[in-house]
């Protein structure tokens, strides 16, 4: 796209939308031109922008964001039809192993959460859909980049990754090694990798193309569920639901 072609005002809205997260669901003006990188005037125009659109309320000093911005990702959910095809399945799942089941896709090198159907709540991290976590130490993270050529790959992950724990892989050669493996058996296992005591189990889900549009997982607690236990009862589990999922999706 030429720059003549990039509407940045649209960049520089869509900026000031992101900058909230849980961590920052009330900001000053000054809070956001320093999160955004724009001038006090420039996000000031903005956030009164967004207001009149209904996208951030304010109460004279602090803003936020309305329901109204849920409207945005529904969106994408909705022309997805992930969620509403999956979710049936994924009840089923989460009743017979008792545990909790998600679907993610994949953004960049991050996955993003659009299904879940939670049980025991097994993570310090609060997951919701839209929540964001590396793909690179995640199950169904494993699963999508697994999809990716070596330069795609490459591009989005670093050399040197970030330890979540004393277990997580900590190079992309070594990620892209892991990544053959699950490329061969096409699911993904990883064991406390992303936090200490979750164990997770992913498959594919795919379109009529046989390409992966998003991945399934079923995640467990290390000291209530062994590997050999995963691999007896869970994964036949989640791969027969993965290709019910990837049939339903191929007749939408």
């Amino acid at each position: 796209m030429s720059r003549a072609e990039h509407v940045q005002s649209l960049e520089r809205g869509l900026s000031v939308i992101r900058c909230f997260d849980a961590d920052h669901a009330r900001l000053t003006l000054t809070d956001v031109a320093n999160r955004t990188g724009l001038t006090r005037a420039t996000a000031r125009r903005l956030l009164l922008t967004l207001e009149a659109l209904g996208y951030v309320s304010t109460n004279g000093r602090h803003f936020s964001l309305t329901p109204r911005v849920l409207d945005i990702g529904y969106a994408y959910l909705s022309s997805l039809n992930i969620q509403q095809i999956a979710q049936p399945f994924l009840e089923a799942l989460s009743e017979q192993v008792n545990e909790s089941v998600s679907v993610t896709v994949l953004d960049g090198a991050d996955i993003i959460y659009v299904a879940r159907v939670p049980t025991k709540r097994i993570m310090t991290i609060s997951l919701g859909l839209g929540s964001r976590l590396p793909a690179y130490c995640t199950s169904m993270g494993r699963v999508l980049l697994a999809e990716l050529t070596p330069e795609q790959l490459r591009a989005i992950v670093p050399e040197r990754l970030e330890p979540r724990t004393e277990h997580t892989i900590r190079t992309r050669d070594a990620l892209e090694a892991e990544l053959a493996t699950v490329r061969q058996q096409g699911w993904a296992l990883v064991d406390e990798e992303l936090e200490i005591g979750l164990r997770s189990l992913a498959a594919p889900l795919c379109d009529a193309g046989g390409r992966a549009v998003a991945a399934m997982n079923v995640s467990t607690h290390a000291g209530r569920t062994v590997t050999d236990e995963i691999h007896a009862s869970i994964l036949p589990a989640v791969l027969r639901t993965a290709r019910d999922v990837s049939e339903a999706l191929a007749k939408r």
